[in-house]
């Protein structure tokens, strides 16, 4: 393992020959300057991991040699080391961009401590968890096998996201495999779970199941409207949990995280269907037969969600007659955003805002057509951290902290996710065959039964026919769907794509989040 690289700076250099013998015996290397000169010298030379900086030295002083030192290698971590702890130079090392400062004498476990603290701290912390997880690796294996109940996937799923999230900065290439494998590991048998339960949960007699899409607003926003709550209901498009922890932390100054759940999409995990099932509260072929003018089927030509405030406006008032007011804004860009945030004190007026955002969504759509986005999104760490850095300098994170201020309610969801395909398999359909990669709608389709989740029946999962043959068919896992015409080009467009409308935990598993504010 690569030693620390350590420069002391003192002018009395000399004195601190016990201490500097006592860090290299515990693996560092520390080199010496006895002046600011000399120490910036170094600096332009190499790269150190840490620098011990005394304050009072005679010459370029401990606060004009800190000052170069950040102009140089911003990110170095500095300790200053001073005789006093006077207020006004403490102020400007602080402000300066100190990491922490000792008092002098300093003894050598002051010194050791401040070290791991801002050098080792990384290190050690991904060392433990990488430990942490090889022991609760085999738990996770049993209970991945032995879930039975749709509250244990939704825990089981926020934990795997969890050590995603943890084993993300260790560098153990290793440990990444492992999760991954057992995440594809979850992933097939959460498909079989799907498989024994979805027309279950369908059923209007069944009491014990899942809050879905349909259901989403009758029990996560109408009892705050009841309560005479002001609400934001944002619908996040393609936004997986991992991303919602992503962006976490900027919302937590402001807000008080009441709920952070997870529901459960319908199928297809596709806008088309489980967005309008959001806004509607109703199933696809209940819209398809209830509001036929409101629904296209996918063979149709023209949006297929061009109606959401009109399915919003017809809910509500089912609901709650002329008692409340909503509205509706759909965000394509950052300039609709700052539209909606110029107009906020209107918003309030109403008693429900819902607004749709389709950043993540562009994203998702933009890596498979642009190789310089999925160059930038090679990975679900390299996805989340572009989602995480799109939102904290996005007018979005702007609006949602006016709201915080102005006192409403807010619910952050999605209508489905998405999930990193790797594994294309073959399937024989019409030419009026839906092209979507994870599902696939029509007639005459020829695949494997073994390898997909089929709907032979539509109106036993509320689904709309195109016809009296129609039949749905899901992908699993990481599986695609590949015609056999042209089939290697296919397979390689779309390989490691982030695709949606199948059956995964990621596209299924929609984070649902309730937040108050703390003002």
């Amino acid at each position: 393992m690569k030693k620390i690289q350590i420069l002391w700076t003192d002018d009395e250099i000399d004195l601190l020959k016990p201490h500097i013998i006592f860090l290299e015996h515990k693996g560092y290397h520390v080199e010496t300057a006895t002046n600011g000169q000399d120490a910036l010298e170094k600096i332009r030379e190499k790269s150190f991991d840490l620098v011990f900086l005394d304050e009072n030295m005679p010459g370029l002083s401990g606060l004009e040699t800190l000052t170069e030192i950040k102009r140089l290698r911003p990110s170095t971590p500095v300790i200053m080391i001073t005789k006093s702890e006077e207020e006004d130079i403490m102020d400007q090392a602080i402000g300066s961009r100190i990491s922490d400062y000792l008092i002098k004498p300093v003894n050598p476990k002051q010194i050791l401590l401040s070290i791991k603290k801002h050098v080792d701290t990384e290190r050690l912390v991904s060392e433990k968890t990488g430990m942490d997880y090889q022991v609760e690796f085999r738990k996770l294996g049993m209970r991945i096998n032995e879930i039975n109940t749709f509250e244990a996937w939704n825990d089981i799923y926020k934990e795997l996201i969890d050590w995603e999230l943890k084993l993300e900065n260790s560098g153990d290439q290793t440990l990444d495999e492992i999760l991954t494998m057992q995440k594809q590991e979850a992933n097939n048998a959460f498909a079989s779970y799907i498989k024994k339960n979805y027309f279950h949960w369908l059923d209007p007699k069944t009491e014990d199941k899942p809050i879905m899409s349909h259901q989403l607003m009758k029990h996560k926003v109408f009892p705050l409207l009841k309560a005479n709550k002001k609400v934001f209901f944002f619908i996040i498009d393609n936004l997986r949990y991992d991303h919602w922890k992503a962006i976490q932390p900027n919302l937590a100054k402001f807000y008080h995280i009441r709920e952070d759940e997870t529901y459960f999409s319908i199928l297809p995990t596709a806008t088309q269907y489980s967005r309008n099932a959001i806004f509607s509260g109703l199933m696809p072929s209940e819209i398809n037969k209830i509001h036929p003018e409101l629904w296209k089927n996918d063979h149709e030509e023209g949006g297929k969600n061009m109606h959401e405030e009109e399915m919003l406006g017809k809910m509500i008032h089912r609901f709650f007659g002329n008692e409340k007011s909503v509205h509706y804004e759909k965000a394509h860009d950052i300039q609709y955003v700052k539209k909606i945030q110029s107009r906020l004190s209107n918003l309030l007026r109403y008693d429900l805002n819902t607004i749709v955002v389709n950043f993540v969504d562009m994203l998702s759509h933009a890596r498979t057509d642009m190789k310089m986005i999925k160059d930038l999104t090679e990975n679900e760490a390299a996805y989340r951290s572009l989602t995480k850095s799109w939102f904290q300098h996005s007018p979005l994170l702007e609006l949602f902290t006016e709201i915080a201020e102005s006192g409403a309610e807010v619910i952050i969801t999605s209508d489905h996710g998405s999930i990193r395909v790797q594994n294309p398999i073959r399937i024989v359909g019409e030419r009026a065959t839906t092209t979507n990669l994870r599902y696939k709608q029509g007639k005459s389709l020829n695949y494997n039964p073994k390898e997909v989740f089929e709907i032979t029946d539509p109106q036993k999962a509320y689904l709309p026919k195109s016809n009296i043959s129609s039949t749905y068919v899901f992908s699993t896992g990481n599986d695609y769907f590949v015609y056999p015409n042209n089939y290697n080009q296919y397979m390689k467009m779309y390989k490691d794509s982030f695709q949606h409308g199948g059956i995964s935990m990621e596209e299924m598993l929609i984070p649902i989040v309730h937040l108050t504010p703390k003002s």
